[in-house]
């Protein structure tokens, strides 16, 4: 009865934990991003030890900034700005590594030119029945002198890191499935159905 009452005890800890765990985690991403956004414009009122800050309003600037600089960045006349100081940012060795990598990081997951919008089935090995999900980024790769190959993302699970491979067309398989529920379904390790 003791044996029975101790595993009762550790499963009742475990659930609440699979229950209390991902809704900790949540909020505490949630409250940590909240915290850094704000902190970039802090406000207050008052000065020195009178002073009170006023949470949230830094927050509402930041966000109030990267959307007008959205809508300028939309208007004819600030393209051209824009296009300047690409061209500047591109000359300059290092930054343009840099920059244009998160640029391009930044377009495929929220740009006009999305990147990981259409999952595939990859078959790893012609000899064994092995597949991979994962995600067609580029169809054509002949301006590599790779005529026939495409290449395919493949997220890591439990991480936001992956692999990029290079591989035959005829291995890769389109899947009829929302991209959303695929990547959230890789990166869970197969655990994430909905």
């Amino acid at each position: 009865m003791k044996k029975r009452l101790v595993n009762r005890f550790v499963s009742y800890f475990i659930r609440g934990l699979l229950l209390i765990a991902p809704l900790f985690f949540t909020g505490y991403i949630l409250y940590q991003s909240f915290l850094y956004l704000d902190g970039l414009v802090p406000v207050g009122i008052g000065t020195g030890e009178n002073q009170v800050r006023l949470w949230g309003m830094g927050m509402l600037i930041v966000l109030a900034i990267v959307f007008l600089v959205g809508f300028l960045g939309s208007t004819f006349v600030i393209i051209p700005v824009f296009n300047l100081f690409e061209e500047f940012i591109n000359r300059l060795p290092l930054v343009r590594i840099i920059y244009s990598s998160l640029k391009d990081l930044t377009s495929a997951f929220v740009g006009d030119k999305k990147k990981f919008n259409q999952p595939v089935l990859v078959k790893m090995d012609t000899n064994t029945e092995l597949y991979r999900l994962g995600f067609l980024t580029q169809s054509d790769l002949s301006e590599w002198e790779l005529p026939g190959s495409v290449a395919v993302y493949f997220p890591q699970s439990y991480a936001f890191s992956g692999h990029l491979f290079i591989m035959p067309k005829e291995n890769v398989k389109p899947v009829k499935a929302n991209a959303t529920e695929v990547m959230k379904f890789i990166v869970s390790g197969g655990v994430s159905i909905h």
